[in-house]
Order: C-alpha cells, then sequence, then structure tokens
C-alpha cells in the first residue's frame, strides 16, 4: 500500500510542494504519494479527522489555515506554539502533532544565501498571518533589532507585536512598530530599512493581486535586500520593482523548500536531500 503526505491549504493552484517532496520520495524509494488536499475552512475538520486514518503520514499547511488547524491538533510543539503557527503535522502513535518550520525555512536562505546579517537590522514586514508570525519569531531571535510591521488591517499587526513581545526574550529589548499598508509613514520605514519581506500574498499567481507590489521603486532603497515569499512566479512585481530601484533581492523557492526539508526530516527520519529537492522545482 502507498502511503500518503500532503498539502492543506486554499487555493493550491500555484504549489510546487508535490514536486520537490515527491522527487525526495523517489530519491529514497519511499512507497509514498504526495498529494495536494484543498481544504476550505469549513471541510478543514474533516480533513483532519481523515489523516488520522490507517495510511497517512502527516502533512503541510499552508494559506489560510496556518492558525485555524492548530485548535484540531493533539499537540503542539514549543516553538509552534510561541510562533501561533503550524506548518507541519506529523502522526505519531495515534496522535497529530503540530510543528513550524517556516520559521528555519525563512532563515535559513537569508543568512546562507544572501549573506543577511540580522543584528542589529531595520526590518519592514509586510504582512501579519501565519508567514509574517515565522519571520518575525525567526528575525527576532536572530537579533533584528528594529521591526516595522505594515499590514491591511492594523488589529493584527498590534496583535502581532504585542505576542513576540510577550513570548520572545529578545523581543523585549527590540523597538517593534505597527502601521496600516496605507498609513504614508509605510514610505519612511520603507526607505529605511535594511531589509523588506513580503510575508503576504500579493503577487502570487493565480490570486487577485498577481500582477500586484506593496511597494514601488520609488519607496526601495538600493542599499535593501527585498525578501518576497511568494514563490510562484519566482520574479514577483516587487522583486522587479526592487531591481529596478537598484535593491538586492532573495526569492521565495529556497524558503519554500528548506522549510519543506524539515517538514519531510519530521517525517521520515532522514536527511532531506536537498539538492534534489531544488533541482525539481528548477526542472518546472
Amino acid at each position: 500500500m502507498t502511503g500518503l503526505v500532503g498539502l492543506i491549504g486554499y487555493p493550491l493552484g500555484h504549489s510546487l510542494s508535490p514536486v520537490f517532496q515527491q522527487a525526495a520520495l523517489d530519491y529514497y524509494e519511499l512507497k509514498f504519494k504526495y498529494e495536494l488536499w484543498p481544504t476550505t475552512s469549513d471541510e478543514l475538520p474533516s480533513l483532519v479527522s481523515r489523516i488520522r486514518e490507517f495510511g497517512y503520514l502527516g502533512a503541510n499547511v499552508t494559506i489560510p489555515h496556518k492558525v485555524e488547524i492548530m485548535a484540531l491538533l493533539d499537540e503542539i510543539d514549543d516553538v509552534a506554539k510561541t510562533i501561533g503557527a503550524v506548518n507541519t503535522i506529523v502522526k505519531k502513535d495515534e496522535k497529530l502533532i503540530g510543528y513550524n518550520t517556516d520559521a528555519f525555512g525563512f532563515l535559513k536562505p537569508l543568512l546562507e544565501l544572501a549573506k543577511f546579517k540580522p543584528s542589529g537590522a531595520r526590518v519592514l514586514l509586510l504582512g501579519a498571518g501565519g508567514a509574517a508570525r515565522s519571520a518575525c519569531y525567526a528575525l527576532l531571535n536572530a537579533g533584528v533589532t528594529h521591526l516595522v510591521l505594515a499590514n491591511r488591517t492594523l488589529s493584527n499587526a498590534e496583535r502581532l507585536a504585542c505576542e513576540s513581545q510577550k513570548f520572545l526574550e529578545n523581543a523585549k529589548s527590540a523597538q517593534i512598530n505597527f502601521v496600516t499598508l496605507a498609513d504614508p509613514k509605510l514610505n519612511t520605514y520603507a526607505r529605511s530599512a535594511d531589509l523588506i519581506v513580503n510575508a503576504t500574498s500579493i503577487g502570487m499567481r493565480h490570486s487577485s493581486f498577481d500582477q500586484e507590489s506593496l511597494l514601488m521603486p520609488e519607496q526601495i532603497s538600493e542599499d535593501t535586500l527585498v525578501y518576497d515569499l511568494v514563490y510562484n512566479p519566482r520574479e514577483t512585481q516587487l522583486l522587479r520593482n526592487a531591481k529596478d530601484a537598484g535593491a538586492r533581492t532573495l526569492e521565495g523557492i529556497p524558503m519554500l523548500v528548506y522549510q519543506g526539508a524539515e517538514s519531510f526530516e519530521l517525517w521520515f527520519k532522514k536527511k532531506a536531500p536537498i539538492d534534489v529537492m531544488m533541482h525539481a522545482c528548477d526542472s518546472e
């Protein structure tokens, strides 16, 4: 019998997860299939119940369920609990355990590929959802001292700022501000940032915002690194705008692969074949 793992979210037409996860499964000749499980909020409880059945090993979780799904699981790992978002489910001893590998996946490309030094840096983080929570956790733990959270709904940005300062020791000494995306101060924060991170779905292919960007070239300094967590398309409008401004850029594919690799290792207790997974994405 073929075992199953999959991706829970809605919509899922843009996802590359089956491509690189199946490549890793095939590399080890594991008798598992990685599937897409498009799931609305109403369907989420029944989907989680299905994962409890024989043959299922776990799942990845993406937009918009990373926070909502926590209430449906038996246990939550300490990191995921602190972040307040789950992106990986592992079935162990008949229990469903929630983990967060996004923080690791977010930080590794930033340090290793972009050679960014978080300590003392000024960061503008766009968004306040599950992906933004993971990025916020990773950045503050890495030593960022000035963080601005910009979100369409101010209360969500404020909540993330308050929770970060409550749960993270490093956040207590950091200066954390929050604004709406329409606030005129956003221009100043963007121009003075060492790093700008897009943790929203703006710019994602097949979404209603696929050709849009939250920042124009004139709002971006050439000294800034712009990191877009959207990975399809690989070059979003935000990254094009950043390049027009002369800024350095980092696309979302490496984060996708690294967080997925951590999930793979949690499921199978084997070292994830990173090169194989990256190559699978490059071939798409």
